[in-house]
Protein backbone atom coordinates (compact mmCIF):
# COMPACT_ATOMS: atom_id res chain seq x y z
CA UNK A 1 0.00 0.00 0.00
CA UNK A 2 1.29 3.47 -0.84
CA UNK A 3 2.40 5.26 2.34
CA UNK A 4 3.00 2.15 4.49
CA UNK A 5 6.68 2.04 3.46
CA UNK A 6 6.78 5.79 2.89
CA UNK A 7 5.50 6.39 6.43
CA UNK A 8 8.80 5.28 7.96
CA UNK A 9 10.43 8.42 6.52
CA UNK A 10 7.38 10.68 6.29
CA UNK A 11 8.06 12.91 9.29
CA UNK A 12 11.67 13.39 8.26
CA UNK A 13 10.71 14.27 4.68
CA UNK A 14 8.18 16.83 5.87
CA UNK A 15 9.90 18.18 8.96
CA UNK A 16 10.10 21.58 7.22
CA UNK A 17 6.32 21.65 6.79
CA UNK A 18 4.79 24.30 9.04
CA UNK A 19 2.00 22.27 10.60
CA UNK A 20 1.33 24.91 13.25
CA UNK A 21 0.75 27.64 10.66
CA UNK A 22 -1.37 25.36 8.48
CA UNK A 23 -3.50 24.33 11.44
CA UNK A 24 -3.95 27.95 12.49
CA UNK A 25 -5.12 28.74 8.96
CA UNK A 26 -7.62 25.87 8.96
CA UNK A 27 -8.85 26.81 12.44
CA UNK A 28 -9.39 30.41 11.35
CA UNK A 29 -11.86 29.21 8.71
CA UNK A 30 -13.56 26.85 11.13
CA UNK A 31 -14.01 29.71 13.62
CA UNK A 32 -15.36 31.97 10.89
CA UNK A 33 -17.81 29.56 9.28
CA UNK A 34 -18.60 27.17 12.15
CA UNK A 35 -17.84 29.13 15.33
CA UNK A 36 -19.54 26.59 17.61
CA UNK A 37 -17.50 23.69 16.25
CA UNK A 38 -15.89 21.43 18.83
CA UNK A 39 -15.67 17.97 17.22
CA UNK A 40 -13.60 17.41 14.09
CA UNK A 41 -13.15 14.38 11.87
CA UNK A 42 -9.89 14.36 9.91
CA UNK A 43 -9.91 12.13 6.85
CA UNK A 44 -6.35 11.12 5.97
CA UNK A 45 -4.72 12.18 9.24
CA UNK A 46 -1.25 10.80 8.45
CA UNK A 47 1.03 10.86 11.47
CA UNK A 48 -1.29 13.17 13.40
CA UNK A 49 0.56 16.51 13.29
CA UNK A 50 -2.45 18.62 12.25
CA UNK A 51 -4.66 16.76 14.73
CA UNK A 52 -2.23 17.45 17.56
CA UNK A 53 -2.25 21.19 16.89
CA UNK A 54 -6.05 21.23 16.70
CA UNK A 55 -6.22 19.40 20.02
CA UNK A 56 -3.91 22.00 21.53
CA UNK A 57 -6.44 24.61 20.40
CA UNK A 58 -9.17 22.83 22.32
CA UNK A 59 -10.83 20.80 19.54
CA UNK A 60 -11.66 17.12 19.89
CA UNK A 61 -10.31 15.32 16.83
CA UNK A 62 -10.81 11.83 15.48
CA UNK A 63 -8.29 10.95 12.77
CA UNK A 64 -8.75 8.28 10.14
CA UNK A 65 -6.05 6.92 7.87
CA UNK A 66 -5.72 3.85 5.66
CA UNK A 67 -2.05 3.31 6.52
CA UNK A 68 -1.38 1.23 9.63
CA UNK A 69 2.14 2.60 9.78
CA UNK A 70 0.95 6.21 9.68
CA UNK A 71 -1.56 5.49 12.44
CA UNK A 72 1.08 3.83 14.58
CA UNK A 73 3.12 7.01 14.40
CA UNK A 74 0.07 9.16 15.15
CA UNK A 75 -0.68 7.07 18.23
CA UNK A 76 2.95 7.26 19.35
CA UNK A 77 2.77 11.05 18.99
CA UNK A 78 -0.41 11.08 21.08
CA UNK A 79 1.20 8.97 23.81
CA UNK A 80 3.87 11.64 24.35
CA UNK A 81 1.41 14.52 24.76
CA UNK A 82 0.13 15.95 28.06
CA UNK A 83 -2.96 14.02 29.23
CA UNK A 84 -5.35 16.93 28.75
CA UNK A 85 -4.37 17.19 25.07
CA UNK A 86 -4.08 13.47 24.43
CA UNK A 87 -7.62 12.99 25.74
CA UNK A 88 -8.94 15.07 22.83
CA UNK A 89 -7.39 12.76 20.22
CA UNK A 90 -8.47 9.39 18.86
CA UNK A 91 -7.57 7.44 15.73
CA UNK A 92 -8.88 4.56 13.68
CA UNK A 93 -7.97 2.67 10.52
CA UNK A 94 -10.15 3.42 7.53
CA UNK A 95 -10.47 4.49 3.92
CA UNK A 96 -12.07 7.91 3.46
CA UNK A 97 -14.28 6.47 0.73
CA UNK A 98 -15.87 3.85 2.97
CA UNK A 99 -15.16 4.63 6.63
CA UNK A 100 -18.12 5.07 8.97
CA UNK A 101 -17.38 6.08 12.57
CA UNK A 102 -21.08 6.10 13.54
CA UNK A 103 -20.60 9.57 15.01
CA UNK A 104 -21.50 13.07 13.87
CA UNK A 105 -19.04 15.95 13.85
CA UNK A 106 -19.11 19.73 13.57
CA UNK A 107 -16.42 19.79 10.90
CA UNK A 108 -14.72 17.36 8.55
CA UNK A 109 -11.29 18.24 7.24
CA UNK A 110 -9.00 16.56 4.74
CA UNK A 111 -5.55 18.07 4.25
CA UNK A 112 -2.29 17.63 2.36
CA UNK A 113 -4.07 16.83 -0.91
CA UNK A 114 -5.87 13.73 0.31
CA UNK A 115 -8.84 14.64 -1.88
CA UNK A 116 -6.53 14.67 -4.90
CA UNK A 117 -5.68 11.04 -4.16
CA UNK A 118 -9.28 10.24 -5.09
CA UNK A 119 -8.36 9.69 -8.72
CA UNK A 120 -11.59 8.22 -10.08
CA UNK A 121 -15.02 9.83 -10.23
CA UNK A 122 -16.40 7.11 -7.99
CA UNK A 123 -13.67 7.85 -5.43
CA UNK A 124 -14.60 11.52 -5.27
CA UNK A 125 -18.29 10.74 -4.97
CA UNK A 126 -17.59 8.34 -2.13
CA UNK A 127 -15.36 10.87 -0.33
CA UNK A 128 -18.08 13.53 -0.47
CA UNK A 129 -20.60 11.00 0.81
CA UNK A 130 -18.36 10.10 3.74
CA UNK A 131 -18.02 13.76 4.70
CA UNK A 132 -21.76 14.33 4.39
CA UNK A 133 -22.73 11.32 6.51
CA UNK A 134 -20.44 12.45 9.33
CA UNK A 135 -21.54 16.10 9.44
CA UNK A 136 -24.40 17.70 11.31
CA UNK A 137 -26.57 20.12 9.29
CA UNK A 138 -24.60 23.32 8.94
CA UNK A 139 -21.34 21.47 9.54
CA UNK A 140 -18.21 22.40 7.63
CA UNK A 141 -16.26 20.36 5.08
CA UNK A 142 -12.84 21.86 4.43
CA UNK A 143 -10.21 20.30 2.18
CA UNK A 144 -7.26 21.27 0.03
CA UNK A 145 -6.53 19.95 -3.45
CA UNK A 146 -4.36 20.23 -6.53
CA UNK A 147 -5.87 23.09 -8.54
CA UNK A 148 -6.27 22.06 -12.17
CA UNK A 149 -5.62 25.38 -13.97
CA UNK A 150 -2.32 25.86 -12.14
CA UNK A 151 -1.21 22.28 -12.75
CA UNK A 152 -1.89 22.59 -16.48
CA UNK A 153 -0.02 25.89 -16.75
CA UNK A 154 2.90 25.24 -14.42
CA UNK A 155 3.25 21.50 -15.08
CA UNK A 156 4.78 19.08 -12.57
CA UNK A 157 8.57 18.89 -12.57
CA UNK A 158 11.17 16.37 -11.48
CA UNK A 159 12.17 17.25 -7.93
CA UNK A 160 14.94 16.01 -5.67
CA UNK A 161 14.81 16.34 -1.89
CA UNK A 162 17.63 15.47 0.49
CA UNK A 163 17.26 15.26 4.25
CA UNK A 164 18.98 13.59 7.15
CA UNK A 165 18.79 13.04 10.87
CA UNK A 166 21.17 11.42 13.33
CA UNK A 167 20.62 7.94 11.94
CA UNK A 168 19.83 8.18 8.23
CA UNK A 169 20.22 10.19 5.06
CA UNK A 170 17.27 10.23 2.64
CA UNK A 171 17.35 11.25 -1.01
CA UNK A 172 13.93 11.34 -2.65
CA UNK A 173 13.45 11.76 -6.39
CA UNK A 174 9.93 12.61 -7.59
CA UNK A 175 9.32 11.99 -11.30
CA UNK A 176 5.85 12.99 -12.52
CA UNK A 177 3.98 11.45 -15.45
CA UNK A 178 0.90 13.38 -16.56
CA UNK A 179 -2.22 11.75 -17.98
CA UNK A 180 -3.91 14.81 -19.41
CA UNK A 181 -7.04 12.99 -20.59
CA UNK A 182 -7.61 11.64 -17.10
CA UNK A 183 -6.65 14.79 -15.15
CA UNK A 184 -4.12 12.78 -13.16
CA UNK A 185 -0.40 12.77 -12.45
CA UNK A 186 1.52 9.66 -11.42
CA UNK A 187 4.22 10.87 -9.05
CA UNK A 188 6.88 8.17 -9.15
CA UNK A 189 9.02 8.33 -6.02
CA UNK A 190 12.43 6.73 -5.73
CA UNK A 191 14.00 7.00 -2.30
CA UNK A 192 17.52 6.09 -1.25
CA UNK A 193 17.88 5.63 2.52
CA UNK A 194 21.42 5.39 3.87
CA UNK A 195 22.14 4.19 7.40
CA UNK A 196 24.91 6.40 8.70
CA UNK A 197 26.30 3.79 11.08
CA UNK A 198 26.75 1.07 8.46
CA UNK A 199 26.64 2.85 5.11
CA UNK A 200 23.92 0.43 3.99
CA UNK A 201 21.60 1.91 1.35
CA UNK A 202 17.99 0.83 0.86
CA UNK A 203 16.03 1.77 -2.25
CA UNK A 204 12.25 2.25 -2.07
CA UNK A 205 9.93 2.96 -4.98
CA UNK A 206 6.31 4.08 -4.80
CA UNK A 207 3.83 5.65 -7.18
CA UNK A 208 1.25 8.13 -5.92
CA UNK A 209 -1.53 8.88 -8.41
CA UNK A 210 -2.84 12.42 -7.96
CA UNK A 211 -5.87 14.01 -9.55
CA UNK A 212 -5.91 17.73 -10.26
CA UNK A 213 -9.35 19.17 -9.73
CA UNK A 214 -11.42 22.03 -11.07
CA UNK A 215 -13.97 24.08 -9.16
CA UNK A 216 -16.97 23.20 -11.39
CA UNK A 217 -16.45 19.45 -10.84
CA UNK A 218 -15.97 19.89 -7.10
CA UNK A 219 -19.23 21.81 -6.92
CA UNK A 220 -20.98 19.15 -9.00
CA UNK A 221 -19.83 16.33 -6.74
CA UNK A 222 -20.78 18.28 -3.64
CA UNK A 223 -24.04 19.70 -4.96
CA UNK A 224 -26.32 17.05 -3.47
CA UNK A 225 -25.43 17.70 0.16
CA UNK A 226 -23.31 20.84 0.31
CA UNK A 227 -23.39 24.53 -0.42
CA UNK A 228 -20.19 26.34 -1.27
CA UNK A 229 -19.13 28.93 1.25
CA UNK A 230 -15.85 30.03 -0.35
CA UNK A 231 -12.52 28.94 -1.81
CA UNK A 232 -9.05 30.41 -1.68
CA UNK A 233 -5.47 29.89 -2.70
CA UNK A 234 -4.06 27.69 0.07
CA UNK A 235 -2.74 29.53 3.14
CA UNK A 236 -4.17 32.84 1.93
CA UNK A 237 -7.50 34.59 1.63
CA UNK A 238 -6.72 35.43 -1.99
CA UNK A 239 -8.87 34.40 -4.93
CA UNK A 240 -8.09 30.98 -6.37
CA UNK A 241 -6.44 31.55 -9.73
CA UNK A 242 -4.03 29.86 -12.12
CA UNK A 243 -1.08 30.88 -9.97
CA UNK A 244 -2.23 28.74 -7.05
CA UNK A 245 -1.21 25.09 -7.29
CA UNK A 246 -3.08 24.26 -4.08
CA UNK A 247 -6.59 25.44 -3.39
CA UNK A 248 -8.79 25.16 -0.32
CA UNK A 249 -12.52 24.55 -0.66
CA UNK A 250 -14.96 25.30 2.16
CA UNK A 251 -18.41 23.75 1.97
CA UNK A 252 -21.38 23.71 4.35
CA UNK A 253 -23.60 20.71 4.89
CA UNK A 254 -27.19 21.49 3.87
Amino acid sequence: MAFDTYAHYYDLLYRDKDYAAETAYVASHIREHAPQAERILELGCGTGAHAEHLARMGYTVHGVDMSKTMLARAKARKANLPPEISARLSYSLGDMRTVRTNKVYDAVISLFHVMSYQARNADLEAAFETASIHLRPGGLFLFDFWHGPAVLIQRPEVRVKRLEDKKIKVTRIAEPLMHVNENTVDVNYTMFIEEKATGKVEQVQETHSMRYLFLPELLRYGARDFKERCNYAWMTNDALDAGAWTGVEILVRG
